[in-house]
């Protein structure tokens, strides 16, 4: 049994277990999940957490669902995975995290909420994706960190931006008058030291079911290669 893993900036690599049985593989695209297929020896698991989508082709929904109809368990997570988990999920893709229970509730339905650009070199982050920008500001209204209203304003300015164009310190100076000052410095702050990850932790907990399907390893140790 063995699982490969499509991923990018989402996922940490440094937190994935070298194993021989696990192969990660950059950001998936059209023609991917046919040539795992067309291998020898497919693999048993498929993980899918980033993908591309401008510079070339989107996987498609009817390739994900060649591979779940001939027996290989598909998972999806924080990003592509997540969109393709809730398009598939009805016929046996397994969607994984925080994100694709958004999709799936419809509480989120735009594509380019996890949308990102980012170094094809080494999967470092150029923007950052507004769905972890949601998450961040509901993690910090629950905390007291600032007002509701604050939350409120950096998501709508944050949701006008084109996504190449989204990051945090972006969005701050484009609050900058426009909130208190005070408020301004809290948001600011709590961004810094307390936001969460929601993507890479929906990645994390993906790696984790993918490892639950293989049979038992010996102890892992942290996999070599840049963070991505």
């Amino acid at each position: 049994m063995t699982a490969v893993v499509f991923a990018g900036p989402s996922l940490d690599r440094e937190s994935v277990p070298h194993r021989q049985d696990i192969e990660i593989l950059p950001p998936i695209q059209r023609g991917d999940i046919d040539a795992l297929i067309a291998r020898d020896e497919p693999p048993t698991v498929i993980g899918i957490v980033d993908g591309r989508f401008m510079q070339s082709l989107s996987i498609s929904p009817k390739e994900v669902l060649k591979a779940v109809d001939r027996g290989i368990k598909v998972f999806g997570s924080s990003s592509m995975g997540a969109l393709r988990a809730v398009e598939c999920a009805p016929y046996g893709m397994e969607g994984v995290g925080k994100i694709f229970g958004e999709y799936l509730s419809g509480r989120i339905d735009a594509d380019d909420e996890v949308a990102m650009v980012y170094s094809d070199e080494d999967f470092q982050p150029i923007s950052e994706p507004l769905v972890n920008m949601r998450f961040a500001i509901a993690a910090g209204l629950s905390a007291g960190a600032f007002e509701e209203r604050t939350g409120e304003f950096f998501l709508r300015t944050a949701k006008r931006l084109y996504f190449p164009e989204r990051t945090v310190a972006r969005v701050l100076r484009l609050l900058t008058g426009e909130i208190a000052d005070a408020e301004h410095r809290r948001v600011e702050e709590f961004f810094a030291a307390s936001a969460p990850d929601t993507k890479r932790d929906d990645a994390t907990e993906l790696m984790s079911r993918v490892v639950a399907c293989l049979p038992p390893a010996g102890p892992a140790t942290p996999q070599e290669g840049p963070a991505a």
